[in-house]
């Protein structure tokens, strides 16, 4: 409440709405895991506040927290500033509209791991929302930015002739919006949580944004049986010098690590995406036997060349995605023989095949895993 009493000369409802914001991101950010309206409790407290000691800036504040609470805090907020106001003017800004947006871009790279939005506002303030999200691992929202209006124009000249290319469209302003809704949810359910500060800063004014256009969570189907079947035979038609058993089933792997993971598809491979796999799911979660271990890193190499020309991705960008496999290879072999590191499932695996059964026949697997159930139970039952 201290601060805000700059809030009250305050001209400006754009910079109104960035201060509020970031008291609202601190509250969020501050949060313990268990809180689940960190926002709330701020604007309840404000409201006491204000309420109890009346002041130009106690109603500044809750003006300002009008402008980008959730809508589930709309109603307790403006009945406060409708009897505060009664003995006292509100700021200049407060009656100001809500802003609109006229126009959006997206630019995105070669690899689809990296999004950038600009989301143009008319009005009162004029200027740009510009967003970061990085897919690999997960939609994760990276930067948050107000920059001047046009700033979308400035993009080609900005990015240096070595960088990944990142080509930007113009799109529809709610599709826009609708990313960015979607990429601030799964930004809220990341723990830890993101503490880049411009992010906290914007990050109540950006939802107050978008919130209207949350979409379903995204379902994108899986490959049917016939294309799946069509891209492993292909894949395996371009490696007919390798054990085609071995080039197969490592392929069927790679397939299933990209629709179970890969936020924007099974082909979409990317540095990223290979420092993942070879780093952290295939050590926690694969099983291979020895001739697929031996040909792993050439299958891998192979088969990153193989997704990224049927998306028609440039050799020069297919390169340091391949290069990321010698990269991550040392680190692979550590993870990989670290079975402290190991989930249950690949647990599991390792005993069975051990014991020779074939993993790939799912109905000897299941009569398998009874009977290693039926074995830890005896074993738990005779304290053995």
């Amino acid at each position: 409440m201290r601060d805000a009493a700059a809030l009250t000369s305050e001209e400006s409802v754009l910079e109104a709405e960035r201060w509020v914001s970031g008291w609202l991101g601190q509250a969020w950010l501050a949060a313990g895991i268990g809180e689940r309206d960190p926002e709330r409790q701020l604007c309840l407290e404000v409201i006491g506040r204000a309420s109890s000691r009346p002041s130009p800036h106690g109603l500044s504040t809750v003006a300002a927290l009008l402008r980008v609470a959730a809508p589930s805090e709309v109603s307790m907020l403006a009945g406060t500033v409708e009897i505060l106001s009664a003995g006292q003017p509100l700021p200049s800004w407060s009656g100001a509209a809500a802003f609109e947006p006229v126009a959006s871009w997206r630019a995105v790279d070669v690899w689809d791991s990296e999004h950038v939005l600009f989301i143009e506002y008319g009005g009162p303030v004029p200027h740009t929302l510009m967003v970061q999200i990085m897919l690999a691992g997960g939609v994760l929202v990276e930067k948050l930015a107000l920059l001047e209006p046009g700033a979308a124009a400035s993009w080609e000249q900005l990015r240096e002739s070595h960088e990944v290319p990142m080509p930007i469209v113009e799109c529809p302003v709610a599709d826009t919006l609708a990313e960015l809704a979607h990429a601030l949810r799964s930004t809220d359910m990341t723990l830890p949580r993101q503490d880049d500060e411009d992010f906290v800063d914007l990050r109540a004014l950006a939802w107050s944004r978008c919130r209207p256009y949350l979409p379903d969570w995204p379902d994108r189907p899986p490959l049917g049986e016939t294309d799946r079947d069509q891209l492993l035979d292909d894949f395996a038609a371009d490696a007919t010098d390798l054990d085609g058993t071995v080039v197969r089933s490592l392929g069927e792997m790679f397939l299933d690590y990209g629709e179970g993971y890969m936020t924007s598809g099974p082909l979409c491979w990317s540095p990223a995406w290979v420092e993942l796999f070879l780093t952290d799911w295939l050590p926690r979660k694969g099983v291979l036997d020895a001739e697929q271990r031996v040909a792993l890193p050439d299958v891998l190499r192979r088969w990153i060349r193989f997704a990224l020309r049927r998306r028609g991705v440039d050799l020069e960008w297919i390169t340091p995605v391949v290069e990321a496999v010698d990269s991550c290879l040392p680190a692979f072999t550590e993870a990989f023989d670290d079975t402290a590191a190991w989930g249950p499932a690949k647990q599991i695996a390792a005993e069975l095949a051990s014991r020779g059964v074939d993993l790939s026949d799912k109905e000897t697997v299941e009569d398998a895993v009874r009977g290693l159930n039926a074995e830890r139970l005896a074993r738990y039952l005779t304290g053995e």
